[in-house]
């Protein structure tokens, strides 16, 4: 008898991040000749006809996977996360005032970023205390000729994440919402109605380093400052369907193949993104669970905004941390470190963490916490 292949470890990585095993599986097998064309994708000419249907399914998929609406054009860029910090004041800002809601370390680096382009003005913040909750929205101080009011949806290192998003009209505000969704995009539905623009690298939940994904409403093209590089105005990119500038070929198709994954899951009647919340319902839940009903284990965000996608959580203990982090990558449970900013631990939970990886860490956790507790 063939004895069973071992399990592969699971991943916790916060980005590069791990990608579905399927997926994995797929572009293995068509690393050397996609579809019978000779070529392998990173070998093909990004005008030609085989990346032309890569590139348009792609695109189409994930129109139908998050429910974009017509109005919307879907841009493949570069420059990660980070790069739209500076690309998003540069096409939106008209030079004005740009309002934002600093939850965390990213929201951070995109104010101070925004700042080198545009009045950069911090409308409300949970800074004072820790970052660990999200300011109420009627407290936030809207400027009323603000170009755009930016917030990151999702904290990847800070773990915080808005359940909802806000309705600006609400508020008294008419400027469009930009969000940075990097790492919880196609882990949830998006309200567009309430969203001018969203952001996001590719590298958490969608695929590998290198590709980002713009979703922009129609009519905020055309606003791009004089000083911004064409490769970077989203009216060119938008006019060239991603072609301005060779795309990032790989990541692209990458994040297609993970697109069509995704509209495959199903999770009782449920499919698609729809399919995937329930599931990160879940797994979030069975690990906050199992940390609030410990005393070994502490988890200090706000429960009204805990991210389903990054888990931050501490040891009571600290100086339990190294034999924490050696027992768990024997236990196949990689990369829990937190970030060097916050200290202790986080679980990234992406949308290709199945349940079973999450049940593999609290057993670990509560093992590890009947040995040294």
């Amino acid at each position: 008898m063939t004895p069973a292949a071992p399990r592969r470890p699971y991943n916790f990585s916060a980005g590069p991040a791990a990608m579905p095993e399927a997926v994995l599986s797929r572009a293995a097998a068509e690393m050397l000749d996609w579809h019978g064309s000779g070529m392998g994708v990173m070998e093909m000419s990004h005008r030609g006809k085989e990346f032309g249907e890569i590139i348009g399914q792609a695109e189409a998929d994930f129109r139908q996977l998050l429910a974009v609406p017509s109005n919307f054009r879907i841009l493949f860029m570069q420059g990660g996360g980070l790069g739209e910090n500076a690309i998003v004041p540069l096409n939106l800002s008209r030079g004005g005032t740009v309002d934002f809601v600093v939850t965390g370390s990213w929201s951070t680096k995109s104010l101070k970023e925004a700042g080198r382009y545009c009045k950069a003005r911090t409308a409300a913040t949970n800074a004072e205390g820790g970052h660990v909750a999200i300011p109420e929205a009627a407290q936030w101080s809207l400027s009323p000729d603000a170009a755009y009011v930016h917030l990151c949806s999702n904290e990847t290192i800070n773990g915080i994440e808005f359940q909802e998003l806000p309705d600006l009209k609400a508020l008294g505000s008419d400027a469009p919402l930009v969000i940075d969704f990097s790492s919880h995009v196609a882990s949830r539905s998006v309200d567009w109605s309430r969203v001018g623009l969203a952001f996001g690298g590719a590298q958490k939940n969608l695929g590998p380093a290198g590709l980002t994904l713009v979703v922009v409403r129609e009519d905020l093209l055309d606003r791009a400052l004089p000083i911004c590089p064409s490769a970077f105005s989203y009216k060119l990119v938008a006019e060239n369907d991603s072609m301005y500038n060779t795309p990032p070929t790989w990541g692209i198709y990458m994040a297609g193949l993970t697109f069509q994954w995704l509209l495959q899951q199903k999770e009782g009647e449920l499919t698609g993104v729809a399919a995937m919340e329930a599931r990160n319902i879940a797994k979030a839940s069975l690990l906050y669970d199992f940390i609030d009903a410990s005393a070994f284990y502490v988890s200090k965000v706000d429960p009204a905004c805990r991210s389903r996608m990054n888990v931050p959580f501490l040891l009571a203990d600290e100086s339990r941390n190294e034999a924490f982090l050696a027992g768990a990558k024997a236990a196949g449970l990689l990369q829990l470190k937190g970030h060097k900013s916050v200290g202790g631990m986080r679980a990234s939970i992406y949308n290709a963490m199945p349940l079973e990886g999450v049940q593999a860490l609290v057993s670990y956790m509560r093992e590890f916490e009947r040995l040294h507790a």
